[in-house]
C-alpha cells in the first residue's frame, strides 16, 4: 500500500507542469476585478436611473397658485427680451460714436490722399523733384484765393494777395493774415477747400496752416504761410483742359473758448521772427515772380 505521502512526492511533478503558478493569474484577476466593479458601477446607475422621477401634479393647484406659476414665466420672458434688446442698442449706440468719431479724421485722410471732395492733397510723398519742375506751356493757371469767418469767431482773416498766376510744376507761396479783435486769447482752427473739386487732386500743400489750432493773443495779428505747386500731370489730363481758374478757399473756427491763458505760448507757437521767415523762404523751391510781385507789403 502506497502512503499518501510518497503519492503527494509523486503527483507534485504532473501538478507542477499541467497547472501554471499562482503569480501568473495575478493579473487576469486584477482585470476581472476591473470588469465585475465595471458591471456593478453600470448597473447601480442603470438601477438610479430607473428610479421613477417625482411627477408634478398640476391638478392639485389652485387657479391662483397656476396663475402666480403662469405671470411668474411671463416676468422672466420679458426680462431676458428686455435685457436682450438693451444689449443690441447699447452695442449699435457704442457702434455708431466709434464712427462718429473716428469719421473727421478717417474723412480727412482720405481728401488729403486723393483730393477727394475738394481737398488738396499733402501727402509729402508727391512732394519729389520730378514734380517741381515747372512745365513749358503758355497758359498759366490763375489761383484765387478767398476766405471766411465763423459768426462767433472774433477775427480778422483776409488773403494778403487775391491771385497769382502759375504753371504746373512752379512752386509759389502767399499768405493771410489774422488779427485777433477781441480782448482775449483765442484759438481758432482753418478748415480749407479747392473749387473746382476736379483739380483738387493736382492741388498740392507743402506748408499750410490748415486743420492745425492757431492761438492768437489779444489783438495779435500774424501772417500765415501757404507753399504750394500744382501737379505737373495737369497739363496732360483731358479732363483739366478748359481748367483756367482755381479757387483756394480758408474757412476759420473758433477751436477752443479761451479763459485767458498765457500770451507767450501764441507767441511761441505761432509767431515767427525774421530769423525764421527768412530760413523758410531759403529751403522752399524757387519762387513764382508773380507771387512776389502781387503779394502786398
Amino acid at each position: 500500500m502506497i502512503r499518501f505521502s510518497s503519492i503527494s512526492n509523486f503527483t507534485r511533478p504532473l501538478i507542477r507542469n499541467f497547472v501554471a503558478p499562482t503569480s501568473q493569474f495575478i493579473p487576469h484577476t486584477l482585470a476581472l476585478r476591473r470588469v465585475l466593479s465595471r458591471n456593478v458601477l453600470a448597473r447601480s446607475y442603470s438601477i438610479e436611473s430607473e428610479k421613477p422621477t417625482p411627477s408634478f401634479d398640476i391638478s392639485k393647484l389652485t387657479r391662483n397658485e397656476i396663475k402666480q406659476l403662469r405671470d411668474l414665466k411671463r416676468a422672466r420672458e420679458r426680462k431676458y427680451k428686455d435685457r436682450t434688446v438693451a444689449f443690441y442698442f447699447s452695442s449699435i449706440a457704442i457702434l455708431f460714436l466709434g464712427l462718429a468719431y473716428a469719421a473727421v479724421p478717417l474723412y480727412r485722410a482720405i481728401c488729403a490722399r486723393t483730393g477727394f471732395g475738394g481737398t488738396p492733397i499733402t501727402d509729402r510723398r508727391k512732394f519729389t523733384d520730378d514734380k517741381l519742375i515747372p512745365v513749358d506751356t503758355e497758359k498759366r493757371i490763375r489761383i484765387s484765393f478767398t476766405s471766411e469767418v465763423s459768426q462767433i469767431l472774433p477775427w480778422k482773416f483776409v488773403p494778403q494777395q487775391r491771385e497769382v498766376y502759375v504753371l504746373p510744376g512752379e512752386t509759389a507761396l502767399a499768405f493771410y493774415k489774422a488779427k485777433n479783435n477781441s480782448n482775449k486769447d483765442i484759438i481758432g482752427m482753418a478748415t480749407y477747400s479747392i473749387a473746382p473739386g476736379e483739380a483738387a487732386q493736382y492741388f498740392n500743400k507743402i506748408q499750410c496752416f490748415c486743420f492745425e489750432e492757431q492761438k492768437l493773443a489779444a489783438g495779435e495779428e500774424i501772417d500765415m504761410p501757404v507753399f504750394f505747386f500744382i501737379d505737373p500731370d495737369f497739363a496732360s489730363d483731358p479732363a483739366m483742359r478748359n481748367i483756367d481758374d482755381i479757387i483756394l478757399h480758408y474757412t476759420f473756427f473758433r477751436a477752443h473758448y479761451g479763459d485767458g491763458s498765457a500770451v507767450s505760448d501764441s507767441k511761441k507757437d505761432l509767431e515767427m521772427n525774421s530769423d525764421e521767415k527768412a530760413a523758410s523762404l531759403a529751403n522752399a523751391a524757387i519762387l513764382s515772380p508773380e507771387v512776389m510781385n502781387t503779394r502786398k507789403d
